[in-house]
């Protein structure tokens, strides 16, 4: 049980609230490119990104995974987006840097969906069961190049 819930329904508000997240910081990137704030799309993203680290910490673990790094990284990164975005306004290079934090916590998400995704779906799982085999490997390093175009395209637009 966690929070009153079986394990099961919580994994599955964990994983509703990780898609929400992940959906609504596709909205905001797109945004980046029409040089557009977004703003009630960008408070979903930064709320349900940071529940979706909070809720990943409730799961038990008997050591520090992966995932509770990616968590703690992913909790420092949405820290300094909010920093940027309501505290200092985007002046100066914090519009930049606000561009590259949403960025990198919705890869951080992307990322994390992409692991369970070969852990939980029986057609990814048969194609690398350990996770170290190259469909893995392409698919990871695809999602990361696309994210590194995409955060250099939105810095450029979103940044003029």
């Amino acid at each position: 049980m966690i929070l009153g819930m079986s394990t099961a329904t919580f994994t599955l508000l964990h994983v509703l609230i990780s898609l929400v997240g992940i959906g609504s910081g596709l909205v905001v990137m797109y945004g980046f490119f029409n040089a557009n704030r977004l703003e009630r799309w960008t408070r979903l993203f930064l709320v349900t990104t940071a529940l979706t680290s909070l809720t990943g910490f409730l799961f038990h673990n008997e050591h520090i995974t992966p995932g509770i790094v990616i968590g703690i990284l992913s909790m420092i990164i949405l820290t300094l987006a909010v920093v940027a975005r309501y505290a200092l306004h985007l002046k100066g290079n914090w519009r930049r840097i606000y561009v590259g934090a949403v960025s990198l916590a919705l890869y951080f998400n992307v990322f994390v969906l992409v692991v369970q995704s070969f852990e939980k779906v029986p057609a990814l799982r048969a194609l690398a069961p350990t996770q170290k085999e190259p469909p893995f490997a392409v698919v990871q390093l695809t999602v990361l190049v696309l994210f590194l175009i995409l955060n250099h395209s939105g810095r450029q637009t979103f940044s003029s």
